[in-house]
């Protein structure tokens, strides 16, 4: 019943959000009006089901409180102007009548807002947008591993939506902005987007794709969750590091297809080849220990096996990014989407039924999970790797990195009565000692409970 509904519209009093206050006087001063509307998208944490939701798999996350925040005014100017309260994203002003350009040489931050908008307006084959003026205010921090990019596509769909009085269910609200955030080339899964439309106050979920849909999972009384930031920055969009994932997963999929006699051409997702053999999880870990070599593959080498020529490989399996990529580890990567996929599963049923060891079996998937990512991913960074250590010798059950890796954050599940002496450890040991860090532990150290979803707030 939950998923058919649109995104709540709840009215509230202004003075009664400091925030709120501060967002509308920012708006007041450079508009000089009133916003007709706000919206707001939550960031996430993942708890565990890392790199799979782009393979088909389900994935386990839970909401944040940190998230992105617009204030909006609509007009007939016919051009969209993007204001942020952090000076240094800067102001952008688009026409509604063109057509939207996105540059993905170039991933600041008003292209994310505009990827939002782009996938609105195709979804409703509107020629002319309405005129809005819009500041946007953001309290995750970025390029983290929490989602800000997606929260801000998102809360930008959802804006659009509003200002061009349409209505959108949240599934499909958040299938538009997965898709469209591909815009600016990350070849995401659609995970992000899910969950700031689909979360709930309280609840984790386990989200599955194809039909997309959000199951609650309660997390266990006797434990919480601290976010920690290594402090590495890492920019998907500017990158490449996560779209050769995505592309070393396809051809695994087409590898193991083509080996099985399945007829690669019509497999994408390694969860086709498990659907298509009736295979258990279990089974298909065996089937690529059996079937793809530890060793790296070439091109030539892949080329010969699935019978392509050079150049289909590099327009149909490769991404524009990942056009200069030499070798690929098929079995590593295949090898961690499976075993990861199937502790997703094991960390929902635990959850579930709830038995006396709960929580130790919680911490162990998650730390197998950051195993995996680390040694058969390669998506964490050595910081990261110091960071989930001190967790763990700090009093943490489990501790993984978490969102795409390769810098960002760390989460950890804490005992709830060692939480204080936990969050004193981690700071002394990680981030007293290095003075950039300790000038960022406030927002990069802290429990997080699961928060609420995508909304719009008019004012009395």
């Amino acid at each position: 019943v939950e998923m058919a509904s649109n995104p709540p519209k709840l009215k509230i009093e202004i003075t009664a959000n400091e925030r709120l206050q501060n967002l509308k006087n920012t708006f007041g001063k450079k508009y000089g009006e009133s916003p007709l509307f706000y919206a707001c998208a939550p960031g996430r944490v993942n708890l565990i089901g890392e790199h799979i939701d782009y393979c088909g798999y389900s994935v386990l996350p839970m909401a944040i409180e940190q998230n992105i925040l617009a204030a909006v005014s609509v007009n007939n100017s016919g051009t969209i102007t993007l204001a942020n309260t952090n000076p240094q994203y800067k102001d952008f002003t688009v026409s509604c009548s063109e057509d939207i350009g996105i540059d993905r040489e170039n991933p600041t931050w008003h292209y994310y807002f505009l990827c939002g908008v782009k996938g609105i307006q195709e979804k409703f084959g509107m020629a002319q947008l309405a005129g809005m003026s819009c500041v946007v205010d953001g309290t995750i921090p970025p390029s983290s591993g929490l989602s800000s990019s997606s929260a801000l596509v998102c809360c930008a769909g959802l804006v659009t939506v509003e200002a061009n009085q349409k209505s959108l269910s949240k599934v499909a609200l958040a299938e538009i902005c997965a898709k469209s955030e591909r815009y600016i080339g990350t070849e995401g899964g659609g995970m992000d987007q899910s969950i700031s439309f689909l979360a709930e106050r309280g609840t984790a979920k386990l989200i599955e794709f194809q039909p997309l849909r959000a199951t609650d999972v309660k997390l266990p009384d006797g434990a919480v969750f601290v976010i920690s930031n290594c402090c590495v920055e890492m920019n998907k969009a500017a990158s490449s590091h996560f779209n050769i994932r995505v592309v070393e997963c396809r051809i695994a999929t087409k590898m193991l297809a083509q080996t099985l006699g399945l007829g690669s051409s019509r497999l994408l997702k390694l969860v086709q080849v498990q659907t298509e053999l009736d295979a258990s999880l279990e089974e298909m870990l065996a089937l690529v220990d059996e079937l793809l070599h530890p060793e790296p593959y070439s091109r030539e080498e892949i080329c010969k096996e699935l019978g392509v020529t050079s150049e289909q490989f590099s327009s149909e399996l490769l991404s524009a990014n990942t056009q200069h990529v030499k070798l690929f580890k098929l079995h590593q990567r295949a090898k961690h989407v499976y075993g990861e996929a199937a502790r997703v599963l094991q960390f929902k049923s635990a959850c579930d039924s709830e038995p006396a060891e709960s929580v130790r079996l919680l911490g162990d998937l998650m730390n197998q999970s950051h195993a995996s990512c680390r040694d058969l991913y390669e998506c964490s960074c050595p910081e990261l790797d110091r960071l989930v250590d001190i967790c763990l010798k700090s009093g943490a059950v489990g501790s993984r990195l978490t969102g795409a890796g390769w810098g960002g954050c760390a989460v950890s599940m804490v005992p709830g009565e060692k939480v204080e002496s936990f969050l004193q450890a981690v700071s002394k040991a990680f981030y007293l000692p290095d003075p950039r860090r300790a000038a960022m532990e406030k927002q990069s150290l802290f429990v997080s409970k699961p928060g609420g979803g995508a909304a719009i707030f008019l004012t009395e």
